[in-house]
């Protein structure tokens, strides 16, 4: 397959103005100006025009509860798996899939079977092995073993500290499980990233400080998950990457509701105090916890009721962020594209240049709305139509 995407205003994610986007098979061949394609006939060229759009790199979601996620209020409150719709109707080509609380009824088997089953669909995915409880839940017995041996596993998580619902581990099971992840990784040449949840419990981030100021594992092993849940625990995950960390946003589709009733950080106006404070662009991402229960407690513990993340919200943040807090777009976008692709070791992902993987995302330029999303080379979303079965429907 060749396409040509011409007259497109290139964020790749800094912005390289107006250009052509060659795409050879599943990977971009050229950025530049005045591009052609011309084969004698004897190969179709597909050739796009892409005035007034924005093409950024297609979005990667690093925290995506594939399987469903939830069940705190009981059995009937568990949240249904992710469909492909759901994540490339809102521009995500690369998902990483978690399990969280329920680490009992989900399990990693499940986990990878899903994982393939989107990546046979069109888009790239990988995941975490284990969920919220220490000791690790893993496929093969060893934690290191599943990072080294199972090529989707990039890492451990999502581990659970500062909650309520998690295992209330030691400082020592902690360390041990960043330090194991931390070999297997350099050994896989992989991210062995611990992809760490957060909770509501003042204690916020003490384990991973502790690791981090007490042993020789740096502050790049962790990818701290949530971090606006409320402003004390955002206040020190701050200083967290101001001292060197990366930090995940969660997206909220309702955020405007859930301000309402708890002190949630939104997330554009958290970029912009991360900006403000002189801290580097490149550390921090957005996640969209997207199908994962999002349960609501009282003081005491107890269940109220429960919200379902959304995919969705990966975009809206973008878009919050330059229409609200105007926080220009090359910066914005890469909270889910060059950011992402760089903790977690995705190589060929995350940018729009020669030699990297044809994930890209047209936007209309002065909204920022979805046009045309192209997985793997493979154009998979249209002018708001999904592609099934070789035509374009709507979703």
């Amino acid at each position: 397959m060749v396409t040509l995407i011409k007259n497109a205003k290139v964020y790749q994610p800094e912005y390289a103005g107006v250009q052509d986007i060659l795409v050879l098979g599943d990977r971009i061949a050229a950025v530049g100006e005045n591009l052609r394609a011309d084969f004698g006939g004897s190969v179709e060229v597909e050739e796009l025009d892409a005035s007034g759009m924005a093409a950024v790199p297609g979005f990667i979601d690093s925290h995506e509860h594939i399987l469903g996620g939830g069940g705190e209020g009981g059995f009937h409150t568990r949240t249904p798996e992710a469909a492909l719709k759901d994540l490339i109707m809102n521009g995500i080509t690369t998902v990483v899939g978690c399990i969280g609380t329920d680490g009992v009824a989900r399990d990693m088997t499940a986990l990878l079977a899903k994982a393939h089953g989107l990546e046979n669909e069109g888009i790239s995915t990988y995941t975490y092995t284990g969920s919220y409880q220490v000791p690790v839940q893993t496929l093969t017995g060893s934690l290191m073993k599943d990072i080294m041996m199972l090529d989707k596993v990039i890492g451990v998580g999502e581990v659970a500290i500062s909650d309520h619902r998690s295992s209330q581990p030691a400082f020592e099971e902690f360390a041990r499980i960043a330090a194991d992840a931390r070999v297997a990784g350099m050994l896989s040449g992989k991210a062995g990233i611990v992809n760490v949840h957060l909770g509501d419990s003042p204690r916020h981030i003490d384990l991973i400080e502790r690791v981090v100021h007490d042993t020789e594992i740096p502050a790049s092993q962790f990818l701290p998950t949530h971090v606006n849940r409320n402003e004390g625990l955002f206040q020190a995950c701050l200083q967290f990457a101001k001292e060197g960390g990366t930090i995940d946003f969660t997206g909220n589709e309702d955020i405007d509701y859930w301000e309402t009733i708890c002190d949630e950080v939104r997330v554009c106006k958290g970029i912009r105090r991360l900006l403000d404070m002189g801290i580097s662009s490149d550390r921090f991402t957005i996640s969209s916890d997207g199908q994962g229960s999002m349960p609501i407690f009282n003081a005491e513990g107890e269940y109220q009721g429960i919200g379902i993340g959304k995919a969705s919200c990966l975009l809206k943040e973008v878009r919050e962020c330059v229409q609200r807090e105007n926080i220009p777009l090359e910066t914005a976008v890469k909270g889910i594209t060059s950011n992402v692709a760089s903790i977690l070791k995705l190589g060929s992902k995350g940018h729009i240049k020669a030699g990297f993987d044809a994930d890209i995302c047209l936007l209309a330029e002065d909204t920022l709305e979805l046009r045309t999303v192209m997985a793997k080379g493979n154009i998979v979303v249209r002018d708001g139509e999904q592609m099934v079965f070789g035509t374009f429907e709507k979703a």
